[in-house]
């Protein structure tokens, strides 16, 4: 496996022998599914529903942080939430194989979320104030947590690193992150959020639902931070949030001091997705999908996003 290309010797093959090394027969079948940072697969199995491989980035997370991504979709699934969490195969839920760490879910489908349906928002806002109720009881200590170091001070680094910052940008750009730090931290700091477990990136594509309601997936984002973070990107406007929260509070208690983070966390999610792109270029995956952002204009418009940032931030 090479580390410019992690995924390089992922073949179907290989997905197939993975799964059937836990001791499930697979019937050929597999249907790589959407996702970047890590590989997922659906695979058939002989006599039996399929379940859904995924291949866990190396490098990405230690064991441990794995562990705990998987104890607290097990913890919310015992609680009977809707939260696909890992099969445990074998007496475990994460495995090696051939230099891979995998995991096995039941598959589940869905359609996207309508978020402009009151009743929608307002059970989505029931269920994530139920999933906060439990990852308020204890803590991540693998996993991190939302804050300038992991989404402004290492993708910044990832960004500087690259070939993809046009040369005659990167002054530029490291002076509007400079500027960037020191009020985002007084914001985060002033806001005085409780931190909690959460789900961690709680957008509209890990929302599926059914007849019966909605169900989430993909906690690989996982990590602790304000209640806010599982609210804010699936609000498209003001009424949103609204509703999200009419139906938060049914369950939990909201502190609405946190609301002042949103701009912020919407900030860091900005500058931590380049420079997730910045250090996943080498994967093959990431130019398919994202050209544009090989284009010196993109990196001028970003670095010229975040320097308004700034200025508005300081006044």
């Amino acid at each position: 496996m090479s580390a410019a290309a992690p995924y390089a010797d992922l073949t179907p093959e290989r997905v197939l022998a993975a799964v059937e090394a836990l001791g499930l027969a697979t019937d050929g079948r597999l249907l790589a599914l959407n996702s970047y940072e890590n590989r997922v697969y659906q695979v058939g199995i002989e006599d039996a529903a399929p379940v859904v491989a995924k291949f866990y980035r190396p490098g990405r997370w230690t064991d441990a942080a794995i562990a705990e991504e998987h104890a607290f979709a097990a913890e919310l699934a015992a609680a009977e939430l809707p939260v696909v969490a890992p099969l445990i195969v074998q007496q475990r839920s994460l495995h090696a194989f051939e230099g891979h760490r995998l995991a096995l879910y039941p598959r589940r489908g869905g359609r996207a979320p309508e978020l402009e349906s009151a009743e929608h928002l307002q059970w989505m806002g029931r269920l994530i104030a139920r999933i906060h109720g439990i990852g308020a009881r204890t803590r991540f200590t693998a996993r991190g947590a939302i804050d300038l170091a992991t989404f402004l001070q290492a993708p910044a680094a990832a960004v500087l690193a690259s070939p993809l910052l046009p040369a005659g940008l990167a002054s530029r750009y490291r002076a509007a992150i400079a500027a960037l730090e020191t009020p985002l931290r007084q914001r985060l700091d002033a806001a005085g959020a409780r931190s909690l477990r959460l789900h961690g990136d709680c957008h509209p594509g890990n929302v599926l639902w059914t007849d019966h309601g909605p169900h989430f997936v993909d906690l690989d984002d996982a990590r602790m931070g304000p209640a806010v973070q599982d609210l804010w990107m699936l609000a498209p406007d003001e009424r949103a949030l609204e509703l999200l929260l009419e139906g938060y509070q049914e369950f939990r208690d909201f502190d609405h001091a946190e609301l002042g983070l949103i701009d912020t966390l919407r900030l860091l999610r900005q500058v931590h997705w380049a420079g997730w792109i910045a250090q996943r270029w080498h994967d093959p995956a990431f130019p398919l999908a994202f050209p544009f952002v090989a284009e010196p204009r993109w990196w001028e418009q970003h670095t010229a996003d975040l320097a308004d940032a700034a200025l508005r931030l300081q006044e």
